[in-house]
């Protein structure tokens, strides 16, 4: 089994962290330091990247990068309270960033957190960047190498030919070809996974040993058994089924859920779950059924 390979969101950004700052904040001069520790005493998370930036009009602050699989209704609470304790720890301004990777739906996700209690306001502005939204030629032209591994889920990154360049860049620099599973991950969801597989040049199996795969697995559970705690596990497990169909195939998915509904046996669920991820079409999922 091949070891999994560094593609942690700190490693991402450290390819090219003065890129990756003047692309998030669209601050030209803007001139990236030390990548911080983002561990607070009460908060610790793998997906936050905090970085001291500085530029000759705003001078020395904190870019405070959050990278969220799926946007979560509870992302500006986070936000304020992560930009919070960044500036109490080093008691510099925060610019705070919120890149989602994964659309989830339509509605307009928010740009500010904002309370009122009897007059006492609280209000934490912050931009947004959802990827989907993002030009996929920005990835080669700035460069930002960063932006390499999610290029199948950028504006126009769906192609086959795009996703090869990317893969061909990648391969091509010892300090990039790692974050190879992380391109075939994101792959898996424009292009059938034979393709995948043929482009990549290994086995499925590995891709299922990447922290992408095992973080979308985990998410869906997670939410899928917020929905059915108070009916237990098995519904949790058949709600996180629902979810991650409809995220991978559409509305049109559905039709499977009256069928998967009527299984009893909960480790056969858990295994349709963790196929949906890597399922080439809804047929195959028919047969695993």
């Amino acid at each position: 089994m091949t070891k999994p390979a560094d593609v942690s969101t700190k490693k991402l950004i450290s390819l090219a962290p003065n890129n990756w700052a003047r692309w998030v904040t669209q601050i030209p001069d803007i001139v990236a330091g030390e990548i911080l520790n983002s561990e607070f005493q009460w908060i610790s998370r793998e997906s936050d990247v905090l970085i001291r930036v500085s530029s000759p009009q705003h001078g020395e602050f904190l870019l405070l990068n959050e990278l969220q699989l799926r946007y979560k209704s509870n992302m500006p609470r986070r936000m304020r309270a992560y930009a919070a304790l960044a500036e109490e720890k080093y008691d510099l301004p925060t610019y705070p960033v919120l890149i989602n990777i994964l659309k989830t739906g339509n509605n307009e996700i928010p740009t500010s957190f904002t309370s009122n209690i009897a007059g006492l306001r609280a209000i934490q502005d912050y931009r947004v960047i959802n990827l989907w939204e993002i030009d996929v030629n920005i990835a080669f032209q700035q460069p930002l190498p960063s932006l390499l591994p999610f290029v199948p889920i950028l504006k126009g990154g769906e192609n086959e030919s795009i996703i090869r360049e990317a893969l061909q860049i990648l391969r091509a620099d010892e300090q990039l070809n790692q974050l190879e599973t992380v391109l075939a991950f994101f792959a898996t969801f424009v292009l059938e996974n034979t393709l995948v597989q043929e482009i990549m040049r290994w086995d499925m199996s590995v891709l299922r040993e990447s922290p992408w795969y095992q973080e979308i697995l985990r998410e869906g559970e997670a939410r899928g058994e917020e929905r059915g705690e108070a009916r237990g596990e098995m519904q949790g497990i058949l709600s996180a089924i629902e979810i991650n169909l409809e995220l991978k195939f559409g509305d049109r998915s559905l039709n499977l859920i009256p069928q998967i509904k009527q299984i009893q046996d909960l480790e056969r669920l858990k295994t349709i779950l963790r196929n949906i991820v890597t399922a080439n079409t809804i047929e195959e999922l028919q047969q695993i059924l």
